[in-house]
């Protein structure tokens, strides 16, 4: 019996037990602030519960088959991870707009696309979309950068 397959739920269910356990260290909300509802700590409680329930459904999984190999995974998912740390420093230090804008030209071409002008077109289109839908219809101010400071002023 290969043991090594029980690994990820083990580590799984010591994570949920602890979050069980670091919520049942909080103290009661009174009854005038919580009234009728459940207490805070009970979510997390709840999530974890549920969580376990998944992990018992899984070991039940591995227990009836083995798992087979799970292959190398493509360039495309290690360019995609790559391309979210570049939209990360790129919203972090630049602008929102500039990193949507960026990452999904580039995801586009990452992942097939090889008509370069659909590819911009995209790019373009969903980060303008995205502005005129929160900031003109919902009244929501996007966080500064190079194009918001331009826009706010």
């Amino acid at each position: 019996m290969n043991a090594s397959k029980y690994i990820v739920p083990g580590v799984i269910t010591a994570l949920s037990a602890l979050v069980i356990w670091a919520s049942l260290q909080l103290d009661e909300s009174p009854p005038m602030i919580v009234g009728d509802a459940m207490q805070p700590r009970a979510f997390p409680i709840f999530l974890m519960l549920v969580n376990l329930a998944l992990v018992a459904v899984w070991v039940v999984q591995l227990h009836r088959d083995t798992p087979k190999a799970i292959p190398r995974e493509s360039f495309r998912t290690w360019g995609s991870m790559l391309l979210l740390i570049v939209f990360y420093l790129l919203t972090t230090y630049l602008d929102l707009f500039i990193g949507i804008t960026i990452v999904m030209f580039c995801m586009c071409l990452l992942w097939g696309e090889r008509r370069i002008a659909v590819a911009a077109a995209t790019a373009l289109i969903t980060p303008l979309s995205i502005f005129v839908l929160f900031d003109k219809v919902l009244q929501v101010r996007f966080p500064r950068g190079i194009l918001m400071n331009w826009y706010y002023g």
